[in-house]
């Protein structure tokens, strides 16, 4: 490149000096040198306007215009940058497409929005699931096609760890599974999956167990009351079955513990037993739960020990809020070996409410802790034939916190206790009202 400008330099030089001697022949080599650089101008202006014009419509002949020197190298280099463009934007336009028809192929709804929300682009499953119409939405803000108030707070949110579940606006007996992702710019990508047919098995199930609970609950009813009779006129019968009398009736207990929690979390579950707003004292209610919890350690000689640290109200359902903390409870006295130590505490800070319940049990293995909150779900299955426990508790909690806003936090080693962490968004704490003055007082 540096050898052809040199020598296009040189042609140039050469001309202006003909132009130059000729003057001088004629006696007038400034104005020689003059034409001669008035000439080179107007070529240059010529390749200029032609230039121009091919610029102006490139696309009008898929060759440049025909030069020599500096401008016809100028042109040819000018021509193949414009043909590699149009074979990379050829390429792209290609794998756009190619993606795009990938992502019509997709049975989920796939939508790109931006950072407001503004629709820019979405597939053939997305106009099917939420009812889209290309022709009138492109342009508009998501949240005001899918009108729920779920899916605004969710969008904005910008926490897009667990997805949102929603009924189709266009279709209300679809199900659908939300999930956001960011990308580029904050902008949204934006995944609709339809989850009808596991919602519906999920209501099966949810439906199923309630009332196969129901049903268990009169006949079992029945059972423990002649087998109380029978404990109790236990003298009256030959000893060998008094043993297996006390057995049934330790094991007919148990069933009807498992039939009121599966009863409960089921109502919970279905949303017959949600939780209203109500105000609950919950400095009152964890002394209350703490006692019976003592009650019920009799002769193990726990220390049990409450710290209320705030005395705010909560707002939500007594009801559910004494199921979660007593299971919490309970469980840290039947876990925790005799002489050990349970300390419950109730604080607030800037986040939120907070109950911990932190004994110094065996432990459990970090392993099994995200897995806790399951139905039957048996970290140790051993040490649940001595407790008795359901397997129900920590799944009863969870699904009470959900209802409240709230999530749980579980902390624990082998051999170092553990601590069960219940949050509380800070909205539902509520100041307490001043008692009123009584006359005289």
């Amino acid at each position: 490149m540096q050898q052809n400008w040199s020598r296009y330099l040189r042609v140039i030089l050469i001309g202006l000096a003909g132009t130059t001697l000729a003057g001088l022949i004629f006696g007038y080599p400034l104005y020689g040198l003059l034409l001669g650089l008035t000439g080179y101008l107007c070529w240059t202006l010529v390749q200029s306007r032609r230039l121009y014009y091919w610029l102006a419509n490139p696309a009008a002949s898929d060759e440049p215009p025909r030069s020599i020197g500096l401008w016809g190298d100028i042109l040819d280099k000018l021509h193949k940058l414009h043909r590699n463009h149009l074979l990379a934007e050829d390429r792209l336009r290609a794998r756009i497409n190619r993606v795009q028809e990938s992502t019509n192929a997709m049975r989920d709804g796939v939508i790109m929005t931006d950072a407001n929300g503004v629709m820019e682009w979405w597939n053939g499953s997305a106009e099917q699931l939420l009812g889209f119409r290309r022709s009138t939405d492109q342009g508009q803000y998501i949240h005001n096609l899918i009108r729920t108030p779920a899916f605004k707070a969710y969008f904005d949110a910008r926490d897009y760890r667990e997805p949102l579940e929603l009924n189709s606006p266009a279709r209300p007996h679809l199900r659908l599974q939300i999930q956001i992702s960011l990308f580029g710019d904050d902008d949204r990508l934006v995944v609709a999956k339809d989850v009808t047919r596991l919602y519906q098995l999920e209501q099966m199930r949810r439906d199923f167990v309630g009332n196969v609970s129901h049903e268990m609950r009169t006949p079992l009813t029945v059972i423990s009351g002649y087998l109380e009779t029978l404990v109790d006129h236990g003298d009256e019968l030959p000893p060998k079955w008094r043993r297996a009398i006390n057995t049934m009736a330790e094991q007919s207990s148990r069933m009807e513990a498992l039939i009121t929690d599966l009863i409960l979390l089921s109502r919970i579950e279905t949303g017959e037993h949600t939780a209203d707003d109500t105000l609950t004292d919950p400095g009152a209610l964890l002394r209350q739960i703490c006692q019976d919890a003592r009650t019920l350690s009799r002769d193990q000689d726990h220390e049990i020990s409450v710290d209320i640290a705030d005395a705010r109200l909560l707002k939500g359902d007594e009801g559910q809020l004494r199921s979660a903390f007593s299971n919490l409870i309970f469980n840290a006295v039947k876990y925790t070996p005799a002489g050990g130590r349970i300390t419950v505490s109730w604080s607030a800070n800037r986040d939120g409410a907070h109950l911990s319940v932190k004994d110094t049990g065996i432990g459990i293995d970090p392993v099994h802790i995200p897995r806790l909150t399951e139905r039957f779900y048996r970290a140790d299955p051993s040490r649940h034939k001595d407790t008795g426990g359901t397997g129900l508790g920590l799944a009863i909690v969870k699904h009470v916190l959900i209802n409240h806003d709230g999530n749980l936090e579980i902390r624990s080693h082998i051999g170092e206790g553990s601590e069960f962490i219940c949050h509380f968004p800070k909205e539902r704490l509520v100041e307490k009202s001043p008692e009123p003055i009584r006359a005289g007082d």
